[in-house]
């Protein structure tokens, strides 16, 4: 077995850079018929180009479609431009497409790009010169054809936001070779007519129909316009050179007449509400001077004598109140002192022993006589009964220990 032997990644990778040095494979345009196209979620395109005599496979990622202008469906004629690159891991290649436009407007493309490109150079795209849409026109210029789906978009739309502004159309042609110059005519007759604002478009179309709004005298008169220019050229999709140099552009005719026609009822709806809310903030203001002088009015009327003069009677007849309470009860715990004291006195009163059958015995000189021994035989002595006092001499002494049973009895 002749020769070197090497691994299918080897042979991959070989014929990949055998690619990438080729230069004309870098910038290449396929024409070709599209096939098994599909719109992958990513974002991405992946296509088949084919004629008689063979097929390539092609892809566009997401990241290129913002310069796609249509959407590709089976069987349509394309140029797509871009590189041709190997894909390593499968051993294919494939088309990496960056461009594509129809087969047949490859030129007007050019063009367009040419125009564009000039036109940009010279400063027209800059936004320092867009002017403003003012948010409350009330005469607005039209310059598209005066039958067509686009004037008949403007005008509901218009009436359905605001009855009250005012349409002006410039029936411009915007298709074929004298499209350009009316369009002109059309944006310089109504910028001498102070409107507030022009939208130039029309409704949608092949790059072809749209090829007027690409012509630099339009372009032109769009940016020496005085008054604020809205483009409004075919659909969403769809960019034109006119889209570049307007003030604003607009996706469709539609979505011109919602940015140009203020919604006067939305506009009620925003002054009720401002109104609701002023009207809530001047109450609240109100509530608090009204506090705030009111609260003042207290403070001057406390400053007033009289009001003085009744602040201290009040105090006054409060003090007296809090004395009267205070003596009531002194006097109250005096009298209770002095029932207890005088329950006390009585107790120990002789006249309360008195009144239990008890005597007070005395001699002659008065002198009480509390033990037997103060006594002798013969002697005279005085008893002091509760009712009265009796004489009496004492005939016997006897000396003998005191028990509280002689007295109170036997308590068994």
């Amino acid at each position: 077995m002749a020769g070197s032997v090497f691994r299918v990644g080897q042979v991959n990778a070989y014929i990949k850079n055998m690619f990438a040095q080729d230069y004309a494979l870098h910038r290449i345009s396929v024409k070709g018929e599209v096939s098994n196209c599909k719109y992958h979620s990513s974002g991405h395109i992946y296509f088949t180009l084919k004629d008689e005599t063979g097929v390539l496979k092609a892809v566009m990622f997401a990241g290129q479609r913002s310069g796609l202008r249509f959407r590709m469906q089976e069987g349509m004629q394309v140029i797509a431009s871009g590189s041709i690159m190997v894909y390593e891991r499968d051993g294919t290649y494939q088309l990496y497409a960056r461009e594509i436009v129809p087969d047949g407007v490859g030129d007007l493309y050019r063009r367009f790009e040419e125009n564009k490109r000039r036109l940009e150079e010279m400063g027209m795209f800059a936004p320092e010169y867009k002017q403003p849409i003012p948010r409350f026109a009330s005469r607005v210029g039209i310059v598209t054809a005066s039958t067509g789906a686009a004037i008949r978009d403007i005008c509901n739309i218009s009436a359905r936001r605001n009855p009250y502004v005012q349409l002006i159309l410039y029936p411009a042609i915007v298709q074929g070779a004298q499209a350009a110059p009316s369009i002109v005519r059309g944006i310089e007759t109504l910028d001498a007519m102070n409107l507030d604002v022009i939208i130039v478009g029309r409704g949608g179309g092949s790059m072809e129909d749209l090829w007027a709004f690409n012509e630099e005298e339009v372009a032109r008169a769009i940016f020496d316009c005085q008054t604020p220019v809205i483009s409004a050229v075919g659909h969403e999709t769809d960019m034109t050179i006119a889209d570049y140099v307007a003030d604003l552009r607009a996706p469709t005719p539609s979505a011109a007449a919602e940015l140009a026609v203020f919604d006067i009822y939305a506009f009620h709806e925003e002054l009720y509400q401002r109104e609701a809310r002023l009207k809530g903030r001047m109450s609240g203001k109100l509530h608090a001077v009204r506090y705030r002088l009111e609260q003042q009015a207290r403070r001057l009327d406390r400053c007033r004598p009289g009001y003085r003069l009744e602040q201290r009677r009040q105090e006054l007849a409060g003090a007296e109140r809090k004395l009267q309470e205070v003596m009531r009860r002194r006097l109250q715990e005096e009298r209770h002192q002095l029932a207890l004291a005088a329950a006390r006195l009585e107790v120990l009163s002789p006249l309360q022993k008195l009144q239990g059958g008890y005597g007070y015995i005395s001699d002659e000189d008065g002198r009480t006589i509390r033990s037997v021994r103060q006594t002798a035989v013969g002697q005279p002595i005085r008893v002091q009964l509760v009712d009265g006092s009796l004489s009496a001499e004492v005939t016997e002494i006897r000396q003998e220990a005191f028990r509280k049973e002689a007295i109170y009895g036997d308590k068994e």
